[in-house]
C-alpha cells in the first residue's frame, strides 16, 4: 500500500498523545482570539491575532469544514460559529480530523473544557486520562493534608489516579525550568519544603507548587511506579523562561531513569526540536512530538516537522496537537501534520528512493504505533 492511501483522513489513524479538551461555550472574538495565541495579551488595538499563522490556517483549512469559503473574513468565520453554536462547531471539527485516540492531560483548565468521557463523545473517538503531577499534589494541600502526611497521601492518590490514566505530565519547566538538580530528594528534604510551602499558603501565598524539592519528589514517584512522563519543554505560555525550557537540561535526569522502566515524552521542543531528537536517539527511553509547533507555524510547519526526521529514530517520534479550547487548533493539528509528514517522505522518495512500502510504515509508526507501544496499551489490552 503507498503513503498516500495511509495519508488520508479516513485512513490514517492518528494517537494524539498530548492535548486538552475543547470548549463548546460560544465563543466571542476575544474569547476565541485569546484560545489562538500563546500570549495572555489581547492583540494591540487595531490588530488581531488572526493576522499570524494559525489564524491564516484556520482561514484556509478550517472554514471549509464549517461550511465557508477558504480564507473566509475572520467576521465570516465567527458569525458561521456562533451560528452553529460551539457545540456543534466542535464536533464538526473534531470528527474531521481523523483522530482515533485522545491523551488528555486534565490539570489545566479543567473546569473550562470536556473531560476525557465528555471528548470521546464529542469526537467520535477513544479518550484516556494524563495525570498532571503538580496539580495532584495541590489538591493534597487544598484538601488539608499536612507535611508529615504528604508523602503518604501523594503515593495514595498517584496509585489511584493511575489506574484509569495512560501517563502524567509535569511542569517543571513552567514552575522551576528545567535545570533543577536530577537527584532524588530525601524524605526530609521533602517533608521540610512541604512544611515551608504550607507555611507560605498559610500566610496568603497563592496554592502553586513551585519549589523545586517537592516536584522533583513528584517526578520520581512516577519513575518508581515505571510511568510515561511527559514534559513540557521549549515554547510555551507567556509564563515560561524559554532559555531553561531546553530539553538538553534534562540530560542528568534521562541518565538516571534509563533503565527505570519510565519512559520520558519531550513534548512539544520547538525551537529545540533537534535537541530532542538527539535526546531520542541517545537515550532508549525517551520520545518527542513538535505538537503545539504544527499549528502556531502553519504554512511553516512542513520544514519543521521534515527537522524531526534528520537525527530522531523514526521509532521515537510521536504525533501530539497539544491543542486547547478550540476544536480548530485539533483539526489543524491533524491536516498539518499529515501534510508535513507526507511532504518530507515524499522528499526522501525523491532524493533516494525511498519504497512506497517503506514510506507508509514509517507513516504509521509516526501516527499511532508508536505512541501505542511508548504508553503500553497493546500490554493493557493483551
Amino acid at each position: 500500500m503507498s503513503t498516500e492511501s495511509f495519508m488520508t483522513a479516513s485512513d490514517v489513524p492518528l494517537l494524539d498523545h498530548h492535548c486538552h479538551g475543547v470548549t463548546t461555550a460560544d465563543l466571542d472574538r476575544a474569547a476565541f482570539e485569546s484560545l489562538i495565541t500563546e500570549s495572555d495579551w489581547d492583540a494591540p488595538d487595531g490588530t488581531t491575532h488572526f493576522d499570524s499563522q494559525v489564524g491564516f490556517a484556520i482561514r484556509r483549512h478550517c472554514a471549509p469544514v464549517l461550511g465557508l469559503e477558504p480564507f473566509a473574513t475572520p467576521e465570516e468565520y465567527l458569525r458561521r460559529r456562533s451560528e452553529l453554536g460551539g457545540a456543534e462547531a466542535s464536533r464538526r471539527l473534531l470528527r474531521a480530523t481523523g483522530i482515533s485516540d485522545y491523551f488528555i492531560e486534565t490539570g489545566y483548565r479543567g473546569d473550562e473544557i470536556l473531560d476525557p468521557d465528555e471528548m470521546a463523545d464529542a469526537a467520535d473517538a477513544r479518550a484516556f486520562e494524563v495525570v498532571r503531577l503538580e496539580r495532584l499534589a495541590e489538591e493534597l494541600v487544598i484538601g488539608g493534608c499536612d507535611a508529615a502526611g504528604f508523602r503518604a497521601a501523594y503515593d495514595g492518590l498517584l496509585e489511584e489516579r493511575l489506574r484509569g490514566a495512560v501517563g502524567v505530565k509535569s511542569i517543571a519547566a513552567y514552575r522551576i525550568g528545567l535545570d533543577f538538580a536530577a537527584e532524588r530528594p530525601s524524605a526530609r528534604e521533602v517533608d521540610d519544603a512541604v512544611a515551608n510551602w504550607l507555611d507560605r499558603i498559610a500566610q496568603g501565598d497563592p496554592v502553586r507548587l513551585d519549589a523545586p524539592v517537592i516536584i522533583r519528589h513528584l517526578l520520581w514517584a512516577a519513575v518508581d511506579r515505571a510511568c510515561a512522563i511527559q514534559f513540557h519543554i521549549g515554547y510555551g505560555d507567556a509564563d515560561v523562561d524559554l532559555h531553561r525550557c531546553s530539553p538538553l537540561l534534562l540530560t542528568e535526569f534521562l541518565r538516571l531513569t534509563r533503565e527505570s522502566g519510565a519512559r520520558v515524552m519531550l513534548l512539544h521542543c520547538y525551537p529545540f526540536h533537534r535537541e530532542a531528537g538527539y535526546l531520542a536517539q541517545v537515550f532508549p527511553h525517551v520520545y518527542f512530538d513538535v505538537g503545539l509547533a504544527i499549528n502556531y507555524t502553519g504554512s511553516r510547519s512542513d520544514e519543521i516537522i521534515a527537522e524531526t526526521l534528520e537525527l530522531a529514530p523514526f521509532h521515537k517520534i510521536l504525533f501530539s496537537s497539544d491543542a486547547f479550547g478550540a476544536a480548530e487548533l485539533y483539526h489543524l493539528g491533524a491536516l498539518l501534520f499529515r501534510r508535513g509528514l507526507q511532504r518530507a517522505l515524499d522528499v526522501f522518495a525523491e532524493r533516494d528512493g525511498w519504497p512506497a512500502s517503506e514510506r507508509s510504515r514509517v507513516t504509521e509508526l509516526i501516527a499511532w504505533r508508536n505512541a501505542r507501544r511508548a504508553y503500553r496499551l497493546d500490554e493493557e489490552s493483551a
